[in-house]
């Protein structure tokens, strides 16, 4: 666990998911190409701005890096962002959701964030990529929460809060029980829920993200040591076929799981990152 450096101010990072944020249940409200979407990013961005402002009640002068973390990675609005944060944005990019890691991190926090594939009754529930239904590390089923926490942990830095349905809070507290989770809405069904009101969504953020940053030394990081070995079962055949066009991936047995050994986790979340990019290629 990383200690505190007293002499200089904490250098955080929020990353931050749409589908997890308060009132967004649909699709339709997270894809730039559906009508609501330009509603679904004024809340992401309004929730972002709550985490930052928290973070900073608690430490003034940290240094706040906020990632876009959510499709195209150009979801949040810049002109609304709080100025006193500086905004990670675009693609693609090295570390995907949480670009902007390092060492000299002293704490994560996810916001906005969902349930791995397969975990019903999550809202929007999915791992990176429609066309991945899962991921496992040494057997273990990781979605993008337990993926990006691990790779936080790579680099010895805690994941101290994370926001998004009651099922991405069960997922999050079974991976980082000491960490604080906050539950914006209930999850009814893939696209339905009970949300609270956005405002105070904001409200619960802005408190809590100043008291995950504060107590961040009690946090341990998630770390998964290397070698590992992932298992990646993907929707189509055709993605298969691709994956098997990188060098140490191979097919399962089973037929639609193609697996990989990896020195540490940053190589694998490196390699899962290639395997998703892969899959977004249609047939000709």
């Amino acid at each position: 666990m990383k200690a505190p450096n007293e002499t200089k101010p904490p250098k955080v990072l929020v990353s931050v998911d749409m589908e997890g944020v308060s009132g967004i249940v649909h699709t339709s409200e997270v894809n730039p190409d559906r009508y609501d979407y330009e509603r679904g990013r004024a809340l992401m961005t309004a929730e972002a701005n709550a985490v930052v402002a928290g973070v900073l009640d608690a430490e003034p002068a940290a240094d706040v890096l906020v990632a876009d973390a959510h499709g195209p990675f150009r979801n949040l609005l810049p002109e609304q962002m709080d100025r006193r944060a500086r905004l990670v944005r675009g693609k693609p990019r090295p570390l995907g959701m949480v670009a902007g890691l390092d060492g000299d991190i002293d704490a994560v926090l996810l916001i906005g964030y969902h349930a791995r594939a397969g975990a019903g009754p999550g809202v929007i529930a999915h791992t990176m990529s429609g066309e991945v239904l899962d991921v496992r590390v040494d057997g273990r089923s990781l979605g993008e929460i337990g993926l990006n926490g691990a790779l936080a942990g790579h680099f010895g830095v805690p994941v101290v809060m994370l926001s998004g349905d009651d099922v991405a809070c069960a997922e999050f507290e079974e991976l980082v029980p000491s960490a604080v989770g906050v539950a914006v809405k209930e999850a009814i069904a893939g696209s339905a829920a009970v949300t609270l009101h956005p405002e105070e969504a904001r409200e619960r953020l802005r408190a809590a993200a100043a008291e995950a940053v504060g107590r961040r030394a009690h946090v341990p990081p998630l770390v998964l040591d290397g070698p590992l070995t992932v298992e990646v079962d993907m929707l189509s055949p055709f993605s298969v076929d691709l994956a098997l066009l990188v060098p140490g991936v191979s097919r399962a047995e089973g037929g639609r799981t193609v697996v990989f050994a990896a020195a540490d986790f940053a190589e694998a979340h490196r390699l899962v990152l290639l395997l998703v990019q892969l899959a977004s290629i249609k047939p000709g």
